[in-house]
């Protein structure tokens, strides 16, 4: 059957494209509403072997812009609840899942010199600098997603190399805290941004909820599918043209 769910796709690569695509190892860490759609995008891609790492379980509140949220998953670990639906998709697919929360304490299990591949779609400030200063000092190529919420235009997503990004209150803030820690990645890395920042008009209805399965709180702000999904489709789209050269 995986010859068939791949054959539209093995028609632009050809068979040495899906042989490089199959052998391909990526790590995803934080599979919310970026990171969902980014794990979806490479499996129906041709990616087969893909670890994804996140401590959170589904909320209701998830459902507006998370692949794997739906009114049956709440409650589950979403890794769980996503590799059953990447499983669905390709039951011959490798699918790791990893209920863990990536941060300094955890860094040390995680060898990213195993994958050809590294994405980051936690939200931690704290928790995204480590996994960037970890994952750039790795062989791995390495991909980081920035804020995707309070945006609405899909026209202003776009990629850049992470020094270079303005505009984005996210990205700002890393590189404020980096500098002032003395810290610079290891080597450059492309970002997935949107210099878009409109304000929330509603009161959230758990302020505390947690995103990205990280170690601190994250401010919750307003989010679409559409635009969560066009910062994950372009994550994918990164590794997998990378895969491909």
């Amino acid at each position: 059957m995986t010859k068939e769910i791949y054959s539209r796709t093995a028609l632009l690569v050809g068979p040495e494209g899906m042989a490089k695509l199959g052998a391909a190892r990526v790590a995803l860490l934080g599979v919310g509403g970026v990171g969902s759609w980014c794990a979806e995008a490479l499996v129906r891609g041709g990616v087969t072997h893909l670890t994804i790492v996140d401590s959170d379980t589904v909320s209701v509140t998830n459902i507006n812009r998370q692949a794997m949220a739906d009114t049956t998953t709440v409650g589950r670990p979403k890794v769980e609840a996503l590799r059953d639906r990447l499983l669905a998709i390709n039951p011959e697919a490798e699918i790791e899942a990893i209920q863990k929360i990536y941060c300094e304490e955890t860094a040390d299990e995680f060898d990213f010199a195993a994958y050809d591949a590294v994405i980051d779609c936690i939200d931690s400030l704290k928790d995204k600098i480590t996994l960037i200063m970890r994952a750039a000092a790795s062989p791995a190529r390495f991909y980081s997603a920035l804020g995707a919420g309070l945006k609405v235009d899909p026209t202003k997503v776009r990629v850049a190399e992470f020094w270079s990004v303005r505009g984005c209150p996210l990205g700002s803030a890393l590189r404020k805290k980096m500098r002032r820690e003395g810290k610079e990645p290891a080597k450059p890395f492309l970002c997935v941004y949107d210099d878009e920042v409109l304000p929330n008009k509603g009161e959230p209805e758990d302020p505390s909820e947690p995103s990205g399965g990280s170690t601190s709180k994250a401010v919750v702000n307003g989010t679409f599918a559409h635009i969560t999904g066009i910062f994950g489709f372009t994550l994918a789209g990164l590794v997998i043209s990378d895969v491909l050269r």
